[in-house]
């Protein structure tokens, strides 16, 4: 049996992939804080003396989004941890990074952008930098995959900020669903994230960066009806802003000729699930997050 480091194993994707399907075939192995600080030159250090894996799931990150409470350092933050883990190289066979599409330029998006459209344009912003940072080095190393992910949503993820589950979230509290603009999106349930890391423990592709996403783009005002309906109809959905937004996609097809067989979550599918497991957790949310639009 496989050997697996998961990073970041109690955020949004680490958590779900503890508790996939995936936890029934390898060796899944989630250190908190107290035993693996990837921020912490020490503890890294003390970390893989003792420990060593067949494949790392590098999935931890400082966050730069709107809801983190320090965006201070993020650049040095995260290059440095990546640069720990690629110095114990020796310590494990394969990367598979968590990586963005953010590394496309969020200022030059362009609907469903390809692989090769990467490096176009070199992202101004610090997360996008970071990420594109990541996705010049990366490929050219062995056994090392950058997956850019796109939208992912599911159970964990922060529904204060997180399109998909503020939108289930107020609707469960009877609040208007509210969106600043429409816009396209490429949407990815996390349940369907699993057979892709799956494959890629299983194999080793030529090609070292992949665009992990579905094969349609759906739009927020479309999202915000399906869980408007889902609900029952019972609360507005109020949109700031008239017009479209520019479009966040990627081509999928080198994914797709790559492993062959890959399937997708239909998004009303998703949301039904994701409403349901909310619907269930009701008395774990917390309302005042959702009063004010961060």
């Amino acid at each position: 049996m496989k050997k697996i480091l998961i990073t970041g194993g109690t955020g949004f994707i680490g958590r779900n992939i503890t508790e996939s399907y995936l936890v029934n075939k390898y060796e899944l192995v989630a250190p908190r804080r107290s035993e693996l600080n990837l921020a912490d030159d020490d503890s890294i250090q003390q970390y893989f003396a003792k420990h060593s894996f067949d494949v790392v799931i590098h999935s931890a990150a400082k966050p730069g989004h709107r809801n983190a409470g320090d965006t201070s350092s993020l650049l040095l933050t995260n290059s440095r941890m990546m640069s720990w883990l690629l110095k114990y190289q020796d310590r494990w066979g394969k990367l598979l990074n968590m990586g963005s599409g953010a590394v496309y330029d969020m200022r030059n998006y362009q609907p469903k952008m390809k692989e090769s459209y990467f490096g176009t344009n070199i992202p101004a912003d610090e997360h996008g930098y970071n990420k594109y940072m990541f996705g010049k080095l990366l490929p050219t190393l062995e056994h090392v995959y950058d997956f850019r992910i796109f939208g992912i949503y599911g159970k964990y993820e922060d529904y204060a900020i997180r399109f998909i589950s503020n939108a289930i979230c107020k609707a469960l509290f009877d609040q208007p669903i509210t969106l600043r603009q429409n816009r396209k999106f490429d949407y990815l349930f996390i349940d369907d994230l699993m057979p892709i890391l799956e494959y890629f423990i299983e194999h080793d592709p030529t090609d070292k960066a992949f665009n992990i996403t579905p094969d349609s783009s759906v739009g927020l005002l479309d999202i915000a009806h399906t869980v408007q309906n889902i609900d029952g109809n019972k609360v507005q959905v109020k949109v700031a802003q008239e017009g479209i937004g520019m479009e966040y996609s990627g081509d999928n097809r080198l994914l797709r000729s790559t492993m062959k067989t890959v399937n997708f979550t239909p998004i009303e599918y998703g949301i039904k699930k994701l409403y349901d497991w909310y619907a269930a957790n009701k008395e774990t949310l917390n309302k005042e997050l959702l009063i004010s639009d961060k």
